[in-house]
C-alpha cells in the first residue's frame, strides 16, 4: 500500500506545479491553448476500452467533430481490459483505460510492434465508494472497505463486515445487511479497486457485478442498504460518496477536487488513453489532431463537464511530447 500511496503523492506533485487550478472550484489551466483546426484531416477513428471513460470519449468526439464534421468516430466502451487486445490487433486507434496496462499486456504489444505502447494521462478520477443518499455513514477506513468487499481481508480487519452496525451505525441501521455492488473483471475500475482498496485481495462472492459504472450507481440508488464503487463522474443525487481514510488514525477525506489534487484522497487515479506511436516517428494527421484536442482548453473543459478533473499544462505538454507532438505552450 505504501508504494501506491507514494505514486499518488507523485501524481499530486505533478498536478500542483503551475496548475492554475482553484481548490473549491475546478478550473482548466489557463496555460492550455485553445484548439485550432488544421487542413487535411479526414478518415475514421475507433476507440475501444474503458466504460468509465465512455462519456468523456464521447464528449471529445463531439467537440472534435465540430471542427471536422466529415470524420467518423466509433466508440466502444466495454471495459479497460478490452483495450490492450484491440491495440495489439490494430483494430482500435485509441485505447482508453481507467488503470495502467499490466506487464503481460505491455509485453504483448511490444512483442507485436517492437516498441512500447504510449500511455497518455488525460484526466484525474477519484474512485468513490457510494452508498444510498439516506445512509448516514460518516466515513470508512480502507481496512473497513476491504472487509466489506473482500473475502481475504488483506487490509488486516479482524472480521468480515456484513451489517451496517459493524461500521458504527445504530438504531434501525444496526442489523441491516450490507448489499454490495461492483464491476466485472473486464473493468479497469474493478482492477484498480482490487489492488488499492482490497490490498490485492479477492472480491466476495456476494458482490453483484454490474456491466457498467452507471448501473452500479443505479443499483445503490434503488437499494437503501447498497454500497458500491465507481468513478466520481457517475455520482448522482440519489447516492452519496463516503469520505475515506487510508487507516484508522486518519480523518476521513471527502471525494472532492481539493483532495484529488492534494493527494490526500486515497483512491485518486489517472485516466489514460493509450496510443500506438513509433518512437521518432509521427502520428497520422487524424490521430495527431485528436490528441491535441484532448489536451487543449476545450478538451479539458470536456473533462470537467463529465465530472472528472483536468490535467495541467505541464502534464499535457509531456503527454504531447511522448507521441512526437511539439507543444506550442
Amino acid at each position: 500500500m505504501k508504494r501506491k500511496a507514494t505514486k499518488i503523492m507523485m501524481l499530486a506533485a505533478v498536478l500542483s506545479t503551475g496548475a492554475g487550478l482553484a481548490v473549491a472550484q475546478v478550473q482548466v489551466d489557463p496555460n492550455l491553448p485553445e484548439y485550432q483546426p488544421v487542413a487535411g484531416v479526414s478518415g475514421n477513428l475507433k476507440s475501444v476500452g474503458s466504460d468509465s471513460m465512455n462519456n468523456m470519449m464521447t464528449l471529445w468526439a463531439e467537440g472534435f467533430l465540430r471542427f471536422y464534421p466529415n470524420v467518423q468516430i466509433e466508440i466502444e466502451g466495454k471495459g479497460s481490459g478490452t483495450a490492450p487486445p484491440a491495440m495489439v490487433a490494430g483494430t482500435a486507434h485509441f485505447g482508453p483505460m481507467s488503470r495502467e496496462m499490466r506487464g503481460r499486456e505491455l509485453d504483448e504489444f511490444e512483442n507485436r510492434y517492437g516498441y512500447p505502447i504510449t500511455p497518455l494521462p488525460t484526466s484525474i478520477d477519484m474512485l468513490a465508494v457510494y452508498v444510498n443518499k439516506d445512509n448516514p455513514i460518516p466515513g470508512l477506513t480502507l481496512q473497513q472497505v476491504d472487509a466489506i468487499f473482500s473475502k481475504t481481508r488483506r487490509g488486516g480487519h479482524p472480521d468480515d463486515i456484513t451489517r451496517w452496525g459493524q461500521v458504527g451505525l445504530t438504531g434501525a441501521w444496526a442489523n441491516r445487511p450490507i448489499s454490495i455492488y461492483g464491476r466485472n473483471s473486464a473493468s479497469g475500475t474493478y482492477g484498480f479497486f482490487k489492488e488499492n482498496a482490497l490490498f490485492g485481495g479477492d472480491y466476495r462472492d456476494e458482490v453483484k457485478e454490474q456491466p457498467g459504472s452507471s448501473s452500479v450507481v443505479q443499483g445503490i440508488a434503488s437499494e437503501i442498504n447498497g454500497i458500491g464503487y465507481s468513478g466520481i463522474g457517475y455520482m448522482t443525487a440519489d447516492v452519496r460518496a463516503v469520505p475515506l481514510t487510508a487507516d484508522a488514525d486518519g480523518d476521513p477525506v471527502p471525494a472532492t477536487a481539493e483532495f484529488a489534487y492534494s493527494g490526500e484522497y486515497p483512491l485518486a487515479r489517472y485516466l489514460y488513453v493509450y496510443a500506438n506511436y513509433r518512437p521518432g516517428g509521427e502520428l497520422d494527421p487524424l490521430r495527431r489532431e485528436f490528441v491535441k484536442y484532448m489536451f487543449s482548453r476545450q478538451g479539458q473543459l470536456d473533462v470537467v463537464r463529465d465530472g472528472y478533473y483536468p490535467v495541467n499544462a505541464e502534464v499535457a505538454r509531456r503527454a504531447l511530447q511522448s507521441v512526437g507532438i511539439t507543444p506550442d505552450f
